[in-house]
């Protein structure tokens, strides 16, 4: 796929679509202005979102910031939320790995029952 054929659609002034299709389980929005789509056309990161919203488990939509740009797997600025009762993964691309930003994964044996004040 190339950022050039990817199907764009212009939702509100700074949030752009593209729409559910193929083995796409989400659409992928992302927040630029009309001056940065020539740029997004010429980088990865486009592509990058739209794999984003083929994964296990995404809720909603695939996401990418106003600061996108390619990254390894997930671009720069991008955002997913999983569900891991449909299957959900947690990716190091998508919380920065790359870049270093502070987030880490873990791994931890305590509950949501045990962190979760009802």
């Amino acid at each position: 796929m190339q950022p050039e054929d990817i199907e764009l659609n212009k939702v509100s002034d700074h949030l752009w679509r593209v729409p559910k299709s193929g083995g796409m389980r989400v659409p992928a929005d992302f927040y630029t202005s009309d001056n940065f789509i020539s740029t997004l056309r010429n980088d990865q990161s486009l592509v990058q979102t739209v794999n984003v919203a083929h994964l296990p488990g995404i809720v909603k939509a695939s996401m990418a910031m106003p600061d996108m740009h390619t990254g390894y797997g997930f671009p720069i600025g991008g955002v997913a939320a999983v569900d891991p009762e449909d299957g959900g993964v947690i990716s190091p691309g998508g919380i920065g790995y790359d870049i270093n930003c502070g987030v880490r994964v873990l791994t931890t044996s305590l509950t949501e029952e045990d962190v979760v004040k009802r």
